[in-house]
């Protein structure tokens, strides 16, 4: 099954179509139909928010992870910036 799914960022505006599971077309317009989403593609959409605020905090585990097995840098910052 295919649901046209149209992402806003700003004032752009791209319309996919995603092949979806007949248990993902279920799941999506249950929560249309319960009310936590206005439409399919703001499922989509909080799903893609979602996603991308879990690979921060992965981003974030990892760094704090590198500082504590002391791979973090020190020093003065204007010095630091030209190694990279």
């Amino acid at each position: 099954m295919y649901d046209n799914i149209i992402l806003n960022y700003s004032t752009y505006m791209s319309t996919l179509s995603v092949p979806l599971t007949p248990k993902l077309e279920e799941f999506i317009n249950a929560q249309v139909k319960s009310g936590r989403a206005a439409n399919k593609a703001d499922v989509v959409r909080r799903a893609l928010i979602a996603m991308t605020e879990e690979e921060a905090i992965q981003e974030i585990l990892l760094a704090q992870k590198e500082i504590r097995e002391g791979k973090g840098l020190k020093g003065d910052l204007r010095e630091l910036i030209k190694l990279v």
